[in-house]
């Protein structure tokens, strides 16, 4: 999922203290039916792939029995788009978070039908697991793609792209790690460039957004948004350093 960079922090807040506990998410919990496949999946991976909230950040190198480099993604949804990327990159650990049960066992199903090794979930909010459960400057990427929208403007406090939670994110890249986001709602790609603009660990990779990267595999969603002409929109920012 390493130490801190050597370099010198730029001044301003504790994106931790950003932080310090819960009150608006950026989720809605609902309740959902279970599949067969995707309960015996829970029951019978959960054990072995699933990995519990906790205050402190475990031993992720022993978690996957190696040391590599690691992604997180923040929201998998029912999974289909991370177990290719993990597939695609056997290289890379991945730890996938998602706090809606029947994507839990929907990706489950998906590591067991395709053999991974290098796959890990967190059944929780994000922004926490990130917070507790992840050193700073460990991360070689977080991936926040398609988050809820919050399309109406009274929900927009809502929406997981903040400048706190940005800051969180940064600390815990490696110098050179990539915040990779990507939307398909063009309000919200806006206010995401503008907060990961002002990010001070961050820099843009593009002139604004970015070509989608390769290793960003389009989820059934997207190709069914993109063939009815819907607008997707990547950024890619990069965690500055030595």
């Amino acid at each position: 999922m390493n130490s801190e960079p050597s370099r010198a922090e730029p001044a301003g807040p504790d994106p931790d203290a950003c932080l310090p506990r819960r009150g608006i998410r950026s989720f809605v919990l609902r309740t959902g039916r279970l599949t067969t496949g995707q309960a015996r999946a829970l029951t019978e991976l959960g054990p072995r792939l699933l990995v519990a909230h906790a205050p402190a950040a475990p031993d992720w190198d022993a978690i996957f029995g190696r040391h590599a480099p690691r992604v997180l993604e923040v929201g998998f949804g029912m999974g289909e788009a991370t177990a290719q990327m993990a597939q695609a990159c056997p290289q890379r650990d991945f730890i996938g978070v998602e706090v809606h049960t029947p994507g839990v066992g929907a990706l489950l199903m998906r590591i067991r039908e395709l053999g991974l090794g290098n796959l890990r979930i967190v059944q929780h909010d994000a922004v926490e697991v990130l917070r507790d459960m992840v050193e700073p400057g460990s991360l070689d990427a977080v991936h926040v793609y398609f988050p809820d929208p919050w399309h109406k403007k009274r929900h927009h406090k809502r929406r997981l792209v903040q400048p706190g939670f940005v800051a969180l994110a940064a600390s815990r890249l490696r110098a050179g790690g990539v915040l990779h986001c990507a939307t398909d709602w063009q309000e919200y790609a806006e206010h995401m460039l503008q907060v990961l603009r002002h990010e001070p660990l961050l820099r843009n990779t593009a002139a604004d957004y970015a070509e989608r990267p390769a290793w960003r595999v389009p989820s059934k969603f997207e190709r069914r948004g993109l063939r009815l002409g819907h607008g997707v929109w990547d950024l890619v920012f990069e965690r500055s350093g030595p």
